[in-house]
């Protein structure tokens, strides 16, 4: 039996060693922390608990695949239920909007809320429907940097519908010709924070990420977040993959155009095939430190990075929901600050999760668990310490205002993870969430492939390749990889 080594236990690492397991490799997991799942995890205090790292969970089917894949039953390891409402959209003026679910009466109340034509509405959502059916076959389901992705029908349909696809406006420019309504725009705009991106540099293509929510769904996992982990992680221990969590990799070892191993405190681990589920800068940095390095892509713009604020709050608030957005007044001035000044904005757009509305026992009767992010800039060296202390006034003083109550009152427990702890804690190059930006309509084919063009049986998958950063995106770059990889014989 040949053997396959998976650096990581990240979500994607974890999605690749099921897939190579099932294709009969004996796999092997190398973690440097003593828990799984990398940012998915999680951790309780003072009778609160919290997801650590990504609160939304959309396109659930891409996890329920594996289990499937193997011949078992989603539902006998992981559940999930969705959301009815979407977000709840808070604006300075005092303006709330509960974003409905379901798409046709998002049109309804939208059009009331924001005064748009119901007609503009439907038309914006199509758009977005019809950008990512087009687009996903290939940059989301193929690896785009082999020949043969471009060779069949969904690419070749992809490809002729590039002038429906916006790629050379950005996402503001098609939401402001979508719509009068600035909070409309404003509130369409957000959707380039989920691959760490400005809305006034992203292509407009992204305008497709809406459909996901809008039209497939956003789910909440029975337990919270770190369920996925718990339910990948079980699954690939049944199936007989072993795990070292403790152990971090310190080099991969190579021999002419093959990888033979990797090395792990004194210890060689012999292998046939290695996956990198490490953020791919840091992997050529530190585990192969005397090979060439892709410099042009590693030195593409770096994503977001976050303060996130870990409140146990001593109050119920009803007008909050599982996601929740307070945004800033300006929002151009915003991204101008995180991404030309790469510093703290001076009114950050805060969002909130508070798992506790749909798991109680995630925080103590008459309280709840608030998971509290504004965006920051990756990591160049600013002055945290002073920062952090500015944003949390900031952010308190906001809400507070926007609640009318006093935050900071309530705060019975309090941790923060900022850029500097997100890079020690996950290796990920200066504290970046989404590795690269996509502040580029070349970004997708500027991220790093699936696979080594130096070596033959090296392959990369997780949030810093290929097809991109999120939990969807990483088991996509799991199953690319693995598609990559022939079956074992």
């Amino acid at each position: 039996m040949k053997t396959a080594l998976v650096i990581g236990a990240g979500v994607a690492g974890l999605a690749a060693s099921i897939r190579l397991r099932l294709k009969g490799y004996a796999v092997k997991v190398f973690e440097a922390n003593p828990f799984p799942g990398g940012k998915l995890h999680a951790f309780s205090n003072n009778g609160f608990r919290f997801d650590a790292g990504p609160s939304l969970f959309t396109l659930p089917h891409y996890v329920d695949d594996l289990f499937i894949a193997a011949g078992k039953n989603p539902r006998d390891y992981f559940n999930y239920s969705r959301k009815e409402v979407v977000c709840h959209y808070f604006w300075p003026d005092a303006g709330v909007y509960a974003m409905p679910a379901n798409r046709d009466e998002f049109i309804k109340t939208a059009s009331a809320f924001f005064n748009e034509n119901t007609a503009d509405l439907e038309n914006y959502l199509n758009r977005n429907a019809f950008k990512y059916e087009r687009t996903a076959p290939l940059f989301v389901e193929r690896s785009l940097h082999k020949l043969n992705s471009f060779t069949n029908t969904e690419t070749l349909q992809g490809i002729a519908a590039i002038p429906k696809l916006d790629l050379f406006s950005t996402l503001n420019d098609v939401n402001s010709m979508a719509f009068t309504n600035p909070k409309l725009v404003q509130l369409f705009n957000r959707y380039a924070t989920y691959n760490g991106s400005s809305p006034y540099k992203t292509p407009g293509i992204m305008s497709m990420i809406p459909h996901l929510e809008m039209d497939l769904g956003t789910y909440f996992p029975e337990g919270g977040m770190v369920a996925i982990t718990e339910a990948l992680f079980n699954l690939a221990k049944e199936l007989g993959v072993t795990f070292y969590l403790n152990t971090p990799v310190e080099r991969i070892l190579y021999e002419g155009k093959s990888v033979k191993g990797v090395l792990s405190g004194d210890a060689v681990y012999p292998a046939d095939v290695v996956i990198c589920n490490r953020d791919v800068f840091s992997a050529y940095k530190t585990l192969l430190p005397d090979v060439p390095a892709p410099e042009k892509i590693l030195k593409q713009e770096r994503s977001t990075s976050g303060i996130i604020f870990y409140w146990g709050i001593a109050r119920l608030f009803p007008e909050l929901n599982l996601h929740n957005i307070f945004f800033s007044k300006d929002y151009k001035q915003e991204f101008a600050e995180l991404f030309d000044q790469k510093t703290m904005p001076s009114d950050p757009t805060i969002y909130i999760n508070i798992t506790s509305k749909e798991e109680p026992k995630d925080a103590p009767s008459g309280c709840e668990n608030w998971f509290v992010m504004v965006n920051a800039p990756a990591n160049t060296g600013q002055d945290w310490d002073r920062l952090i202390l500015q944003t949390r006034d900031t952010v308190l003083q906001k809400l507070s205002k926007q609640l009318n109550t006093n935050i900071e009152a309530l705060i019975q427990y309090e941790s923060v993870l900022e850029p500097r702890s997100i890079e020690m804690k996950t290796a990920s190059y200066q504290g970046s969430l989404y590795g690269t930006a996509s502040n580029s309509r070349y970004a997708a084919f500027l991220r790093h492939p699936n696979f080594s063009n130096q070596f033959s049986n090296l392959f990369f998958c997780g949030g810093s390749v290929h097809p991109g950063g999120g939990i969807p995106l990483c088991l996509q770059s799991a199953r690319i990889v693995s598609n990559l990889i022939p079956s074992c014989s």
